[in-house]
């Protein structure tokens, strides 16, 4: 019986070559699943989906955020599949990510805003108008301030 390995496809045929090509719309990720190189590689057998792999090697990163005010915060990200290296997978293990996340929605719906709101627009081009905004906008920012 023949031992094979992840990334191939069986042919039966009568050539010489009995595994296939990956197809052209697929990828082939060959990448170290930890963070130190082992001080004896390992051969491990029997692994035959992408989540045994996973599950495995349970492979993990230590990552440095940094703020806008220079503070830097340390998170672990753990990879139990392939979805978890995506934005979404990322994102949901990361707090700093989450937050940051949250702050680009509001950012967005600010935009839309200034994009689509005609008043908005004509105050904004208004000099004394614009002011008057402001000191609103700032107004409550201190009351909220005050709240807390």
């Amino acid at each position: 019986m023949d031992n094979y390995g992840i990334g191939g496809n069986e042919v039966k045929t009568d050539a010489s070559e009995a595994i296939t090509d990956i197809p052209q719309n697929r990828t082939l990720m060959a990448e170290k699943l930890t963070k130190d190189a082992p001080v004896k590689p390992e051969v491990v057998h029997g692994l035959q989906t992408v989540e045994q792999v996973f599950e495995h090697f349970k492979p993990t990163l230590s990552v440095d955020f940094e703020d806008e005010s220079g503070k830097t915060m340390k998170e672990t990200l753990r990879f139990g599949n392939l979805g978890d290296f995506g934005t979404r997978g990322i994102t949901a293990q990361s707090e700093f990510l989450k937050e940051n996340a949250g702050k680009k929605e509001e950012y967005l719906k600010i935009i839309k805003q200034l994009k689509s709101n005609k008043i908005l627009k004509t105050a904004l081009a208004n000099p004394e108008a614009k002011q008057a905004l402001l000191d609103a906008i700032n107004g409550m920012m201190a009351d909220l301030e005050k709240n807390k």
